[in-house]
């Protein structure tokens, strides 16, 4: 990726966006020392810890939200987040009653789909000897699709506005983690929107704060992983032996006759190992991970058209002997040599390493501290995988709270994003266009292709085209393109239309920026105008190989198979004047991309 030298000027001048990854390229030396050491006390001012919890407990914090923590006490407020049943929610969940689809059983969305696809059939087959499609053929097959759509849009759409408004952040946040940590790909085919609604809803969230192994569990038979990772058609290959049927375990006979191309496949049996559980260095072998597939063909998803849904299937399952990380998982069993097999994992100290590891990168720091990573391990373990109690040893941890913590993490899209609503008090958006910006700014929800998630690294989502459209966003932001938004509704911002400018910066930055800005970033708002954006403005082909540089970054990370052009719907840079000028520059500033 080729940058010119003004260009780069630009972006270190407008911010410390580049210092924050600069911090991250800190000597291995250097990194140990600081992974090593012990704080023994939280080094953050008070009202600085507040800040911390708000921006990685939740996705940033609404006007008013520190006053009503520091009223309530830090350490309260956590606990309380940390069980969000007793968090009353119910004005959200008025609103979330709109999205009908996402109300439904998933037996009775796979029955649509399975006539949806029954229909399209129907009309291709009826027009196969037609030269051309009549406009009734083409108004069915477009009505056939249009269910699936609807889906996709509810689901992006409601996942942006549980994060905007629900009062259960922290479920959030964690709902967020898992669903990137189990990530599954909205492309897979025609029916994995349909299982995404049971995947979000039923697997992955209720589930977000409770024991690991149910998680697991709940995730290796749901339909949508099943379907994502190929287990659902892996079966026994024709050299194994079988169990005849259900309801005679301990029966099995050998198929010799079965073609080999539909026999095992691998690819959920190692991800499971890799990225679920035990990590790329956790230990394994191939044959574990040949075993592991074995261990779990016949777990599989019954037809659409009957519903859907997980199912055993014994006459797909390998019923051999198998040595899965050393234990031996006897000859002639059934479904409880998949159950077993993440027994086994769940309670490998690799696993709660592993998980540890992650869930401190996600909260902490990109490079995450070996000894708070060793205290959460630990409480994984004895704890057998309580996912509630280990959150809890990392958001009340002194590292948390330490110097070299606060606001070192960038922000993804999806909390850019998600973070400006919050900021500016807008209410959740009902319809797609939230979810298309956070897939302009490279990061469509449902959207990453390989199963091993979105970046956690602030390295991985920085580039200067990135940051020339996070500005952008954020001008946008203050024209008001984003529905359900319109900062001028906040007191503390249109009292101040007629205020000297260094008054209104001064707001802004109290409101959006937590009451702190850099030297730079308060000279960017004074004087109102970004070096980036005026750099590019000024020399066209840097534009556009920056934007040639985001779009190399989002295309290895995944775009939608499509350019959708309401994912564009933020239009040219808008021309902005005064308190709205203000406003979006603080939303592009450093400070506000960073968490």
């Amino acid at each position: 990726m080729r940058l010119t030298k003004s260009l780069i000027s630009a972006a270190l001048l407008s911010g410390a966006l580049a210092s924050s990854i600069a911090a991250q390229t800190t000597s291995p030396a250097q990194r140990q020392a600081a992974s090593t050491a012990r704080l023994d006390h939280r080094e953050l001012a008070a009202d600085q810890q507040i800040i911390q919890a708000l921006n990685r407990l939740t996705f940033g914090p609404r006007p008013g939200d520190a006053q009503k923590v520091r009223a309530m006490g830090l350490d309260r407020w956590i606990d309380l987040q940390l069980h969000p049943e007793r968090i009353d929610n119910t004005g959200f969940e008025q609103f979330a009653s709109r999205y009908d689809n996402l109300k439904q059983d998933q037996n009775d969305l796979l029955r649509q789909f399975a006539e949806a696809q029954r229909e399209r059939r129907m009309v291709r087959r009826d027009r196969a000897d037609s030269a051309q499609m009549s406009r009734e053929d083409r108004m069915a097959m477009q009505q056939a699709g249009l269910g699936r759509r609807q889906i996709v849009g509810q689901l992006q759409s409601a996942r942006v506005a549980r994060a905007v408004a629900s009062n259960r952040q922290l479920e959030e946040v964690m709902t967020d983690f898992w669903l990137n940590h189990f990530s599954v790909f909205l492309g897979k085919g025609p029916p994995q929107p349909y299982y995404l609604v049971e995947y979000e809803r039923d697997v992955i969230r209720p589930n977000a704060l409770g024991k690991f192994r149910d998680l697991l569990g709940a995730v290796a038979k749901s339909p949508a992983m099943l379907f994502y990772l190929d287990n659902a058609r892996s079966m026994a290959d024709s050299s194994r032996p079988r169990l005849t049927n259900a309801g005679r375990a301990g029966r099995f006979e050998r198929r010799p006759g079965q073609a080999r191309n539909t026999g095992l496949n691998e690819n959920y049996g190692r991800e499971l190992l890799e990225l679920h559980t035990l990590g790329a260095d956790g230990g394994y072998t191939q044959q574990d991970v040949i075993n592991v597939a074995r261990a779990l063909t016949g777990w599989t998803i019954n037809p659409p058209m009957t519903g859907g849904g997980f199912i055993f299937r014994p006459a797909m399952h390998d019923a051999g002997e198998k040595i899965v990380l050393g234990q031996k998982l006897s000859a002639g069993r059934g479904i409880e040599d998949g159950e077993d097999v993440l027994d086994i994992l769940s309670r490998s100290p690799a696993t709660a390493r592993y998980i540890a590891t992650k869930l401190v990168r996600r909260f902490v720091a990109d490079d995450p501290p070996r000894s708070l990573v060793d205290d959460a391990a630990a409480v994984f373990l004895k704890t057998n995988g309580d996912i509630r109690e280990v959150v809890r040893t990392i958001v009340t941890s002194n590292e948390l709270y330490s110097q070299r913590a606060f606001r070192s993490k960038v922000k993804s899209p999806f909390e850019v994003v998600v973070s400006a609503m919050r900021g500016l008090n807008a209410q959740p958006d009902p319809t797609p266009q939230t979810a298309q910006a956070i897939a302009f700014l490279g990061q469509p929800i449902y959207g990453h292709q390989a199963p091993n998630g979105y970046p956690e690294t602030g390295d991985a989502w920085m580039n200067t085209g990135a940051i020339l459209n996070r500005i952008n966003f954020g001008m946008a932001v203050a024209a008001n393109r984003i529905p359900g938004l319109d900062f001028t509704a906040l007191p503390a911002i249109d009292s101040l239309r007629n205020a000297p400018r260094q008054q209104q910066v001064d707001a802004v930055i109290s409101v959006l920026l937590s009451g702190s800005a850099s030297p730079d970033t308060r000279a960017v708002l004074i004087k109102g105008e970004n070096p980036i954006t005026s750099n590019a403005a000024a020399n066209p082909a840097e534009m556009a190989s920056a934007e040639s540089s985001q779009n190399e970054m989002t295309s290895t990370i995944d775009r939608p198979r499509r350019a959708n052009p309401r994912a564009l719907a933020l239009g040219p840079v808008p021309q902005l004047t005064g308190v709205a000028q203000i406003v979006g520059l603080a939303l592009g500033s450093p400070e506000f991309q960073r968490r």
